[in-house]
């Protein structure tokens, strides 16, 4: 299949294409002139390539999660931490949004005297303050 039917059946630019050739997530069968070709199983790579990238994979983790043999080998422990992020990110968003929604239609006269305005504010700066760390006695 050519890059050009690469591109048109799986969205993917055919400048990302090139990167991931690049970066070793895909593999040309070679040319037909100018033009690239590529086995038909790498719009299933693609495909498993788009879905690490939405879950927040770098590419370099999804890189990892291919064997040599071009296989995917993904590892079960890392999705389940990967989807116990995203847990956590959607928690914190999700009470971000409830305060903001609040926040804007809160009939307090200012939003610092709104007791959920504040404990939002606390919240933020909670979320920007780096996490210490303990200094070890000399």
């Amino acid at each position: 299949m050519d890059i050009a039917e690469v591109v048109k059946r799986s969205g993917v630019p055919a400048s990302t294409l090139r990167f991931y050739e690049e970066k070793g997530l895909v593999a040309s069968t070679g040319r037909h002139g100018l033009r690239r070709q590529y086995d038909a199983d790498v719009l299933e790579r693609l495909a498993l390539i788009s879905l690490g990238r939405l879950a927040g994979f770098s590419l370099d983790d999804i890189g990892g999660m291919f064997a040599p043999s071009g296989k995917p080998r993904i590892d079960r422990r890392r999705l389940a931490a990967k989807a116990a992020e995203i847990d956590r990110t959607l928690a914190r968003l999700t009470a971000m949004r409830d305060g903001l929604r609040h926040a804007a239609v809160c009939p307090a006269p200012s939003h610092l005297e709104c007791p959920t305005f504040r404990r939002l504010l606390a919240g933020a700066t909670a979320q920007a303050r780096p996490a210490r760390t303990e200094k070890k006695p000399r």
